[in-house]
């Protein structure tokens, strides 16, 4: 199941030589809304469950001072720090997203790039760079692997995005072709994550894992570390393996000169991607018809087949359940709850008599004419038939907006967390590229 043996090659050359002088500026600002929205994430998913957890019994046990934990006291070994910071950017499930990667680009990558930029003592400039290669690295290998990849069980986040983080860490390291032919052949045996895992902690922990293996492979490989170097599309390597065909040239082709980066896609509701649209439809119906829920007889949502296995739990017991619930999101959006709120998706919330009353009138169906972020909500209510449509996998055009309703997402999930110093850290973040070291930022982060 070979492609040639140059498709690995292709693939890091495509992002090896990038500059930051080479970045247009609308790349370097959507770069900027990446490292923000991150961090105001991984803030507020430090307490959660799943890092707790992980501090209690990978952390503590280190006793290292290596590296900063993101919005915790405690610090850690730059692995470790990866591992811990992934897992809290990705455990509310509010980071940013990507159609080419079919993940979350962020949430691997950053946590890796800022555990070793804290160590290493990189630049700004060198710092945003490394993000926008390994995040370009990642989206075009999610086209390289095609839907299949991620439609026969894995979770891209922490496949995908080990190359993603490998690649930007090889990028701030500098490593020579054979450094990057080696970080990305251990990355490919690294890579881990499976879909069965949503709804529950280990879904962040792949990206946590993404970013500590990523920084590995990379560290590893610039030791002269050997791995096999055409990981892509040799025999038993990683696109036959875990996508069952070999990857298409073609795909790599058609996205040469583009900065990927571009297309990211950002949340503003805390579930899961997938859900959004049907929450946008759903939220516009009530406000233009003033719906009252207790008249709502039923309510149906259509969607593309793909989503079925990914966001379709149908009777959600918990908060991280209800993320990746069509029916409870739903319902959420038409009682008017604020689906942009993390304390929203508790388990208390998903147990409530009136949302699992309107939960239980949503059904879903399916439309393969649908794109995965298109939904179409129907009501019926009081002998009225109403439809709604909406599509959220359309990047902003207007990047002014997005700063500001980034930057409001920002102060909301960090100021529990940072209090005063809020505002100052957002500043730094939207300006990372002109920091003389990025220990400026990330010695701020800590709790």
């Amino acid at each position: 199941m070979s492609a040639g043996p140059s498709l690995t090659r292709a693939l890091v050359d495509a992002v090896r030589s990038l500059r930051y002088q080479d970045l247009p500026d609308d790349v370097r600002e959507v770069g900027r809304h990446c490292v923000l929205d991150f961090l105001g994430c991984a803030l507020a998913g430090a307490a959660e469950p799943p890092v707790e957890i992980l501090v209690a019994t990978v952390v503590r046990a280190e006793r290292s001072t290596e590296a900063t934990l993101v919005g915790r006291p405690e610090r850690a070994a730059r692995l470790t720090a990866a591992l811990v910071n992934g897992t809290a950017g990705h455990a509310l499930d509010f980071d940013d997203t990507h159609t080419w990667m079919n993940g979350h680009p962020s949430a691997p990558v950053l946590p890796a790039l800022l555990a070793l930029a804290e160590t290493e003592n990189a630049d700004g400039r060198r710092f945003l760079t490394a993000l926008v290669a390994g995040i370009e690295l990642e989206c075009r290998l999610g086209a390289l692997l095609g839907g299949r990849h991620y439609e026969i069980g894995f979770h891209s986040t922490g496949t995908v995005g080990t190359f993603g983080a490998a690649a930007a860490c090889a990028h701030l390291l500098g490593l020579d072709e054979d450094g990057w032919l080696g970080a990305i052949g251990i990355a490919g045996s690294e890579a881990a994550g499976l879909k069965a895992a949503f709804g529950t902690m280990t879904k962040p922990l792949h990206a946590g894992r993404a970013a500590s293996a990523g920084l590995l492979a990379a560290l590893l490989a610039g030791g002269g570390f050997t791995a096999a170097r055409d990981v892509l599309e040799t025999k038993q390597g990683f696109a036959g393996t875990h996508a069952g065909a070999a990857p298409d040239p073609a795909a790599l082709e058609r996205l040469a000169g583009r900065f990927l980066i571009r297309e990211t896609l950002f949340k503003y509701h805390a579930a899961c991607y997938l859900t959004h649209a049907a929450i946008e439809a759903a939220r516009r119906l009530r406000e233009e018809h003033a719906l009252d829920p207790q008249a709502i007889e039923s309510v149906v949502v259509t969607v593309a087949p793909s989503l079925l296995g990914v966001c379709n739990i149908a009777e959600p017991r918990t908060g991280l359940e209800g993320k990746f619930s069509l029916r409870a999101t739903t319902a959420l959006a038409l009682l008017g709850e604020d689906t942009g709120a993390i304390a929203t998706y508790c388990d208390a919330q998903m147990a409530d008599g009136s949302l699992v009353r309107l939960r239980d009138r949503v059904r879903v169906e399916v439309d393969r004419a649908l794109s995965p972020t298109r939904a179409r909500v129907m009501v019926l209510t009081g002998g009225r038939r109403l439809e709604a449509e909406a599509d959220t996998g359309v990047p902003a055009s207007d990047l002014t907006d997005q700063r500001r309703r980034l930057r409001a997402k920002f102060d909301a999930l960090s100021a529990p967390v940072l209090g005063k110093r809020a505002g100052e850290v957002a500043e730094t973040a939207l300006a990372v590229d002109q920091l003389p070291s990025l220990r400026d930022l990330v010695q701020r982060l800590g709790g």
